[in-house]
């Protein structure tokens, strides 16, 4: 099997990021973005999707975070999308139900070449240290974009901002681990009656 691995470049005016992703890893993951809680969710993704992820972003953090969430997002998806490349033999599709504590998320992710987001939950205030838990929704929705999946999040309870956050990404590095991995019964065909994702 040809490695599923990628490296994203992008600058700008507001950020320069490197990314690089092995879809095929263990879960290791060095990332620097300047933003702490970030971070902290982008370790997690690639530690509960079995992927090795290298990030390293600058941006106007002193504008604030949102550039830069959006952007590394934005090298996410470019990076899954040229390491799945024709999607051969995926299973393509991956749900998951993660707990964290009072918290439950359920996500559910189709690798299917289409953009689309169902995003079912709520914060009880606007900051989660510095980091705008806006800023969850928006990655999620640019990561969809880019890497042209369905992402469907629905939170029905949670008290916690940050068990809220870590649920979520949490349960989408699981959903992903589950839709990227390899499906020794399709016999290396792509998952589409079309014939292509």
């Amino acid at each position: 099997m040809a490695e599923r691995k990628a490296t994203i470049t992008r600058k700008t005016k507001e950020t320069q990021i490197e990314l690089t992703i092995n879809l095929d890893g263990t879960g290791a993951a060095e990332v620097e973005t300047g933003i702490g809680f970030l971070d902290h969710m982008l370790d997690h993704l690639a530690k509960h999707s079995l992927s090795d992820l290298s990030v390293r972003a600058s941006g106007d953090l002193q504008v604030d975070d949102h550039h830069t969430a959006e952007d590394v997002a934005i090298c996410l998806g470019e990076a899954m999308t040229q390491a799945l490349g024709d999607k051969a033999g995926i299973a393509r599709y991956g749900s998951a139900s993660v707990p964290m504590e009072e918290t439950l998320a359920n996500v559910s992710v189709d690798l299917s070449g289409r953009a689309a987001v169902v995003y079912n939950a709520r914060f009880g205030g606007d900051k989660i240290g510095t980091f705008d838990t806006q800023l969850v929704e928006e990655f999620i929705r640019r990561l969809a974009a880019t890497a042209g999946m369905n992402v469907h999040v629905n939170v029905p309870y949670g008290v916690n901002d940050h068990h809220v956050a870590e649920a979520i990404f949490k349960a989408l590095a699981q959903a992903l681990r589950r839709a990227k991995q390899i499906d020794p019964a399709r016999g290396g065909e792509v998952p589409s009656t079309k014939g292509a994702l």
